[in-house]
């Protein structure tokens, strides 16, 4: 089965339960545009899994968003993600969620708000905050 279509049927990385083309696949190719805050934080996940750097800075608030490397360059198992919150206020929003993953067989943990914006009808990652344990 090629790469390509093995995605197709795949289950998407962002946990939804559904195959990755009738969930973030639609984004992560470009054919649409997150509808909320929450879909393009889940989208990005999933885009951090596929190692897609171009998706994630498309996805990034041109302000904000680094000049250095996005993703790491260590191979990254991840493993899950859990969305605790979504609150959307007009054209601004947070996420909140935990992320795990891998890297060299040491877990890490990623507890993060996230802060979006919608330019023009499109849902952009701002920044994010990471609270207390």
């Amino acid at each position: 089965m090629s790469h390509q279509v093995q995605q197709l049927v795949s289950l998407c990385p962002c946990g939804s339960g559904k195959k990755i083309a009738q969930c973030c696949g639609a984004y992560l190719s470009g054919a649409a545009a997150a509808p909320t805050a929450e879909a393009l934080m889940r989208s990005r996940y999933s885009a951090y899994t596929l190692n897609d750097e171009a998706y994630l800075r498309a996805t990034w608030d041109e302000r904000t968003c680094p000049s250095e490397r996005i993703t790491h360059d260590e191979p990254t198992n991840w493993l899950g993600l859990e969305v605790r919150k979504h609150q959307q206020d007009g054209d601004q929003a947070i996420v909140e969620f935990v992320a795990r993953y891998k890297i060299a067989g040491k877990a890490h943990r990623l507890h993060e708000v996230s802060r979006f914006v919608k330019y023009d009808g499109k849902w952009l990652y701002v920044d994010g905050s990471f609270p207390q344990k």
